[in-house]
């Protein structure tokens, strides 16, 4: 018997209306296009006004679903990548299985800040692999504008609202993920924090008070941290798995930042047309950026095609996913 491997059969995006550009954040905050532009590469980003996130990641998941023909009841577990769920508990995949009447699925959330769909996607695997699950639902969505200081220029530029899906399968023709690096430094929470609303700064009237309810960074540290590592453990794992920049067909970068992106990139050997880039559209959506690439750039994969995911977040946590896509669209 073939070994099995857990192959993405389906993906699917979702994006709110409402289109914040940087001429309007322009008029609120002391910025403008150009220097956004100059230090980020974005453009505009998607704010949801009204609604949580399990919204965005029903969204994502129904036409996911449809797209692979799955019944509701038919899908096993459901793994969630945020850092803005609905509630601190319960999960907001509990609260996705039930607005979609996935109720033979189990779920959880996991918390990995910008990594969170590679932590996901890789967790996910295991399921498939071990012969366990047959169909097994991996989401990145985040509402970023629910813990963002619209005030505060380091942070407000950079993030948007969005959630992509994709439906994990078993596969007996070597397609799917085929390895993955994971790596965290908790050392790195004081550079890129929400600083208050768990256990350690409850919420208080103090805490609202001094605006620790919305993201921290310390832009240059996190900076310096994303490049080094994003592109050292993309490297890493090529060399791992013996894959040239001739090899590898597409790279699936984190979209943080344009020039990490092609820091990255440079570091890999591959030139800017094997990068998926949507970063001018969206900003960063956190948890929802790799799966909306794979959702942008659908039509021009082909089955066989090498991938290498990779991301780097808030934590800090960092890793890289080498993967084969398993179908043509």
């Amino acid at each position: 018997m073939s070994k099995i491997t857990a192959a993405i059969t389906g993906v699917q995006g979702y994006l709110p209306d409402y289109i914040l550009t940087n001429e309007e954040l322009s008029t609120f905050v002391d910025t403008s296009d150009e220097w956004i532009m100059t230090r980020t590469g974005i453009k505009e980003r998607r704010i949801m006004k009204d609604g949580p996130s399990s919204d965005m990641a029903v969204g994502a998941v129904k036409g996911l679903l449809e797209k692979t023909n799955t019944k509701p009841e038919d899908v096993e577990l459901v793994i969630l990548a945020t850092v803005t769920p609905d509630y601190p508990f319960p999960s907001t995949a509990n609260v996705l299985c039930d607005k979609l009447g996935m109720k033979n699925a189990w779920g959880y959330d996991l918390i990995a800040a910008c990594s969170g769909f590679i932590y996901a996607l890789s967790t996910g695997a295991q399921f498939i692999e071990t012969g366990r699950y047959k169909k097994v639902v991996v989401v990145g969505v985040d509402k970023m504008s629910s813990i963002i200081d619209y005030e505060d220029r380091t942070t407000c530029v950079i993030f948007g609202d969005g959630a992509g899906a994709v439906m994990l399968e078993p596969n007996e023709e070597g397609l799917g993920v085929q390895d993955f690096i994971l790596r965290s430094d908790g050392s790195g929470r004081e550079y890129l924090v929400q600083p208050a609303g768990g256990s350690l700064n409850p919420a208080s009237a103090e805490t609202v008070e001094k605006r620790m309810h919305f993201v921290r960074q310390e832009g240059k540290q996190v900076f310096k941290f994303a490049v080094t590592n994003m592109a050292e453990v993309s490297a890493e794992i090529m060399e791992k798995n013996n894959l040239t920049s001739e090899s590898v067909d597409w790279l699936v970068p984190h979209q943080a930042n344009l020039r990490i992106i092609d820091a990255t990139a440079k570091r890999m050997g591959l030139p800017r047309e094997k990068v998926m880039i949507n970063i001018e559209k969206y900003g960063n959506t956190t948890a929802g950026t790799l799966p909306l690439c794979l959702w942008d750039y659908e039509k021009q994969l082909k089955k066989g095609d090498t991938l290498i995911l990779s991301a780097f977040g808030g934590g800090f946590t960092w890793g890289a996913v080498y993967l084969k896509w398993a179908y043509n669209s």
